[in-house]
């Protein structure tokens, strides 16, 4: 399988994802900048959906006293369809809906009833914004921390989730127990089979991978949202984690499924089926795979680096070229495992054998269409609720794919009798006759 190669890869990734990722909290900490506020007609500070009553932002201060001698103020701004990169830098100034002088060391700012979710955008503005001429005094940047905070379940302004990121500790904590529950019951059996080896071992290796890489990065998540509930920050190392940890599941589940089916097609175009339904690798399904692998990783990291504001889990969501490109990929993948299959079901005589065909089929096509399709039916649900239908949605159907896989290949009702080996070799035969196969 070219370990010392895929080693190599996934290093690289981890190296670039780690240093280059950008996870935003929403407890931001940075600089008022004078001159770049006028660049830009106002410093963009962060956005936040806020949703309900008593939604807070609070803004703090290191020198209150240089506020007040620039006359700096935050500007925030609903969401709404107010273009605001087409008005004058005076025009745009006007237009906030909410404004907050900064005279203080601490500002606390109640945002208005929301009726639905509604994304707040805040910018910094101050006596110099809009005053081309005026030359800018060297004064030190102003030091700031802003928290934005919705209501609890008790009403108070303590949650530092946003409206599109509410629930979703919940899931990767349901998750994560549903995980430890199935380990508990078939982690003795599949080591057990993967310890004796057999014909199928390869593929029950990656899928054991691709599963337990899954599993570590819903960890990562959770543990990265759960400090966020906390601090507004969280611990963004996980953060990161957690997207390279997905990365690789997808990179190997794609590197599984390309080299099975590749691999079986050319395997029946070359010689008659010895060794049914195993991983045969040749150079020519070898490459099909690993170009499909490499394309795939890229488009994913890609994806990380073109959201101006990234999220949790955020390319699922899938708002960029790069994502698009990422869905036009699987659908591409599907239809070439679907013209692969076909070719082999549309001439296999066994029973057996196309059943063991079509499942895989379902599994595969599961796992790469799930994406696409969640993110169109995403489309009539409100912004809100978009991004946490995607994600929970891919995850829980990439985890049901898996296991459909695992399933099959260890299924004793269809792989046992399609096979041509003896049962000592075949992964988790539960032999009604020999003590050595009861688990």
């Amino acid at each position: 399988m070219h370990t010392a190669t895929m080693s190599r890869t996934f290093a690289a990734l981890l190296a670039v994802v780690l240093l280059g990722a950008e996870v935003l909290g929403k407890t931001v900490t940075g600089l008022f900048k004078s001159e770049l506020a006028r660049q830009h007609s106002g410093q963009f500070i962060t956005t936040f959906m806020y949703q309900g009553d008593s939604g807070l932002f609070v803004c703090r201060l290191d020198n209150s006293a240089l506020a007040t001698e620039k006359e700096s103020r935050l500007l925030l701004y609903p969401d709404m369809d107010l273009d605001l990169d087409n008005l004058s830098c005076s025009e745009r100034l006007s237009k906030a809906q909410l404004t907050i002088s900064l005279r203080q060391e601490e500002h606390n700012q109640t945002i208005p009833h929301q009726t639905s979710p509604t994304a707040w955008k805040a910018l910094y503005a101050d006596r110099y914004t809009c005053q081309d001429s005026a030359v800018i005094p060297a004064h030190a940047d102003l030091a700031f921390t802003v928290l934005l905070l919705n209501t609890d379940s008790a009403g108070n302004p303590l949650e530092h989730f946003s409206a599109e990121e509410a629930g979703l500790q919940t899931f990767y904590f349901l998750l994560l127990l549903a995980y430890f529950i199935a380990c508990c019951i078939y982690a003795q059996p599949l080591y057990q089979a993967l310890k004796k080896g057999g014909p199928m071992h390869t593929v029950l290796s990656v899928l054991s991978t691709a599963l337990a890489l899954q599993g570590f990065s819903a960890l990562c998540n959770y543990i990265h949202l759960a400090r966020y509930s906390r601090d507004g920050v969280g611990i963004p190392l996980m953060g990161s984690l957690a997207e390279f940890w997905d990365m690789v599941s997808q990179v190997s589940m794609l590197y599984m499924l390309l080299s099975l089916c590749m691999g079986w097609t050319l395997s029946r175009n070359r010689k008659p089926q010895s060794r049914p339904l195993q991983w045969e690798q040749s150079p020519a399904s070898t490459a099909v795979a690993v170009g499909g692998v490499v394309t795939q990783g890229v488009l994913l990291l890609w994806e990380q680096f073109s959201e101006s504001e990234g999220g949790h889990h955020s390319y699922h969501a899938q708002q960029s070229l790069a994502g698009l490109l990422l869905m036009a990929l699987r659908v591409l993948l599907t239809l070439l495992l679907a013209s692969v299959l076909y070719q082999i079901i549309s001439t296999e005589r066994s029973t057996l054998k196309r059943d063991f065909y079509l499942c895989f089929a379902k599994g595969s096509f599961l796992w790469f269409l799930c994406h696409p399709v969640l993110f169109l039916m995403s489309a009539v649900f409100n912004e809100h609720q978009k991004e946490k239908v995607v994600t929970i949605g891919v995850i829980l159907c990439q985890s049901i794919s898996m296991v459909t896989l695992y399933q099959l290949f260890l299924s004793r009702s269809l792989y046992w009798e399609v096979s041509s080996l003896s049962s000592v070799t075949l992964p988790l035969t539960m032999s009604r006759t020999t003590p050595r196969g009861r688990y």
